[in-house]
């Protein structure tokens, strides 16, 4: 199988680089060129434009950032892109609104071609490490061809059912994720301004019934002073907005989600874009300091 990666950003490049390692021909695309770059050593073929990828090879992944992006990159209802994905398959990797993977679907299948979902849950070091979980959606013999592909990216393929489940169950996983994660802030931050020894808190959080991968991972990022991204607090909030959204449209009440959402959007608004979402931690000292100031 050729494979195609529309987006080798933060996450689309180590998700590409194992691709290109488990020894499938990799066609790349990207709006920036230095991930391109990396990945023509690692053995990936450089494509012109997005159509040619489309075009070129049996199935492209698409790990564009936004709506927005994937639209202006794509133009699915444009001349160039019919042409292209005729006969070809698009595995929507992204993060986006139910509703828009409805329409990319829609349009795919108009145009001749087949569309599958495949979110996954994961930050930058599970993709690194091909640890990431794919939710993936769409008809069951398609999801076999891809399935050693996801296997290179993931180290769990599940399957959700028929487009748009994959989106919505990365929602409700994502619920979840930002809930633990925040929290973990929230109690690294009380427990820094009780003047607690940090590495006693961590290795009691660690040591029980809390420890799973990621509070380990947050709690070193958090004790090493090094916030960079792994999941950045714009992906994060982007996220949230999206779950939100789908709650309000389904009348479901999310109180620690809308939560989060107030506290990552103070952490966007006060500089914080370029942390990743565990330096959520910031927006909740600034809170704590103005509560100190009245």
């Amino acid at each position: 199988m050729l494979v195609g990666f529309i987006g080798v950003g933060l996450m689309g490049e180590p998700m590409a680089a194992n691709v290109v390692q488990a020894g499938f021909d990799v066609r790349v695309w990207n709006r920036s060129q230095p991930p391109l770059t990396r990945l023509e050593a690692a053995g990936a073929t450089r494509a012109e434009t997005p159509w040619e990828v489309l075009r070129s090879c049996d199935a492209t992944i698409v790990m564009l950032s936004t709506e927005d992006v994937i639209a202006g990159v794509l133009r699915p209802d444009g001349k160039e892109f019919r042409a292209a994905i005729a006969g070809h398959g698009l595995v929507h990797m992204a993060t986006t609104s139910a509703e828009f993977s409805a329409r990319l679907g829609e349009a795919v299948r108009g145009a001749g071609g087949w569309y599958v979902e495949a979110p996954v849950s994961g930050s930058r070091a599970p993709a690194e490490t091909g640890q990431l979980v794919a939710m993936t959606a769409g008809d069951s013999d398609r999801l076999d061809e891809l399935e050693p592909v996801l296997a290179a990216m993931c180290h769990r393929v599940l399957r959700c059912g028929e487009p748009p489940a994959g989106t919505r169950m990365k929602f409700a996983v994502n619920i979840y994720l930002i809930a633990l994660v925040t929290a973990l802030a929230e109690a690294y931050h009380f427990a820094q301004a009780q003047h607690l020894d940090l590495s006693t808190f961590a290795e009691a959080v660690n040591s029980g019934q809390m420890a799973c991968p990621i509070a380990a991972v947050k709690l070193d990022k958090l004790q090493r002073g090094d916030l960079r991204p792994q999941a950045a607090i714009p992906d994060v909030y982007k996220n949230n907005r999206l779950i939100a959204e789908a709650a309000r449209h389904a009348r479901l009440s999310t109180p620690l989600l809308d939560t989060c959402h107030d506290l990552y959007r103070e952490a966007l608004d006060n500089g914080f874009a370029g942390l990743d979402m565990v330096g959520v931690v910031r927006a909740i000292q600034m809170r704590t300091d103005w509560t100190r100031m009245r």
